[in-house]
């Protein structure tokens, strides 16, 4: 999943100090996997595979070495999609003991592969059922953000229009040539949008929804950051409507220098106008460091880590007795029913709706 980050400028996080205990030690793995390294002298070394936008304080991290005497090593290896087919192609020789990052547009296809041993977290117990997609535990669950329309709050005021309230109204006269997105071939919250149309829709009517959006000249680009920075009104684009995230909102107040009263994004939430992306963790077939592994699962579950992650990749945390910080309650706007469909359903007509999205929308 990729998370609103901010330009240059706006990479420098703020850390977040870990105040709460850490991780229970691992237990209940329903698989031997391969047996633990042989042990050496200085710490044992645990690689995490992720995604590009995966990020996390140094401090907690450090009281995850701490803990278990380790040294954690993450291994960036491109966007969702990119990183999960290098995971796939490795599986025989894994490049990591654990992999972070696969969403439930692509869950199936992990899980199919078989990249995975299964470990059922004694934290898993504190989690909610619905963000457990995968009842074989192979896949747990770490987070989740809403892909979501946003538009520019100034914009609308100073043109004297109400903003869109619905999908639906993003084909009117009205917002023509305001609304940009992403390729959902090339894009994970392009994706997500294009499967909130094929929800709302369903599979005979969302590309007659996007056959409206190109006569209402909807413009397509590759990649969030060249929509978010390039295109939208608020960074000096010229359209005032962009598909981004539910947690775009505190992202502009968090890094603004003058914080403001109000973000100056609003998000357009009617039901089923927003996707809920879920991203999970797995221990990966062949690791050398499944003891390690099923800790390091425990302690992206526990609050410590969970805490950490708003600030840091701005995505909501799956453990609900993890607080939120203040510029999140204050700003953050989460839809009360979001589109939904099963990682199954995704996995058998994802390559056919891109296709024929490509067809209708690029042709």
């Amino acid at each position: 999943m990729h998370k609103l980050v901010k330009p240059v400028s706006l990479f420098l996080l703020l850390t977040l100090a870990a105040c709460t205990s850490a991780a229970p030690p691992p237990g209940g793995a329903e698989s031997p996997g391969t047996a633990s390294a042989v042990e050496s002298p200085g710490p044992r070394l645990l690689t995490v595979m992720t995604h590009d936008s995966f990020e996390i304080s140094e401090a907690v991290v450090a009281e995850f070495e701490a803990q278990y005497a380790a040294q954690v090593q993450f291994l960036k290896a491109g966007d969702a999609g990119t990183a999960l087919n290098k995971a796939i192609l490795a599986k025989d020789n894994p490049l990591a003991d654990v992999f972070y990052g696969v969403d439930n547009t692509f869950l199936s296809r992990a899980l199919n592969e078989g990249i995975f041993q299964p470990y059922r977290s004694p934290l898993l117990q504190n989690i909610p059922e619905s963000f457990q997609l995968d009842p074989t535990a192979h896949a747990l669950p770490v987070d989740y953000g809403d892909v979501c329309v946003n538009f520019d709050r100034a914009y609308y005021e100073g043109a004297g229009l109400q903003p869109p309230g619905s999908l639906a109204d993003l084909t009117d006269e009205q917002y023509r040539g305001q609304l940009v997105v992403e390729n959902p071939a090339t894009s994970s919250p392009g994706l997500a949008f294009l499967l909130s149309t094929v929800s709302l829709y369903g599979e005979d009517g969302y590309l007659e929804y996007w056959r409206s959006l190109v006569e209402n000249d909807v413009l397509v680009v590759n990649d969030w950051d060249s929509a978010y920075y390039g295109e939208f009104t608020l960074h000096g684009g010229t359209r005032p409507l962009v598909v981004s995230y539910g947690s775009s909102p505190p992202a502009e107040v968090y890094f603004a220098e003058q914080p403001p009263d109000q973000a100056p994004t609003g998000v357009i939430t009617a039901d089923k106008s927003c996707f809920r992306q879920v991203e999970f963790v797995g221990i990966l077939q062949g690791t050398g460091q499944r003891e390690l592994a099923q800790a390091w699962v425990d302690f992206m579950l526990s609050t410590t880590f969970q805490e950490d992650m708003p600030l840091n990749m701005f995505v909501y945390p799956v453990n609900p007795q993890a607080g939120l910080p203040a510029v999140f309650k204050e700003n953050a706007i989460i839809p009360t029913a979001t589109a939904e469909l099963a990682p199954e359903r995704i996995a058998e007509g994802r390559e056919a709706w891109i296709q024929a999205w490509t067809g209708t929308v690029l042709r």
